[in-house]
């Protein structure tokens, strides 16, 4: 018994119950919210990967004109490699 061809799993997000006031509340919703993060988490570092894999497959090709060539994918990547973007309130 396994998963039918041509189903996706479909996670659209946090959990609507949760409040971040006051997290034990609701424990079922807790756990749902720290699942969404640790998902939301491993595609991240996925993505990293896949654009490191891409550099790297960019400066084998490009050679010597790797810097010019490459650069764009290199931006990608450091953006997917810092950490979770942090909004700062507008005054």
């Amino acid at each position: 018994m396994g998963r039918k061809k041509g189903v996706h799993l479909v996670h659209d997000g946090p959990p609507d119950d949760f409040d971040p006031e006051n997290p034990y509340k609701d424990p079922v919703a807790m756990l749902e919210m720290r699942e969404h993060l640790v998902r939301e988490k491993w595609i991240d570092i996925e993505k990293a990967k896949i654009l490191r894999e891409k550099v790297k497959w960019c400066y084998r090709v490009e050679g010597v004109n790797h810097l010019q060539k490459c650069r764009h994918l290199v931006h990608q990547y450091l953006e997917s490699t810092r950490g979770p973007k942090v909004e700062t309130p507008a005054e």
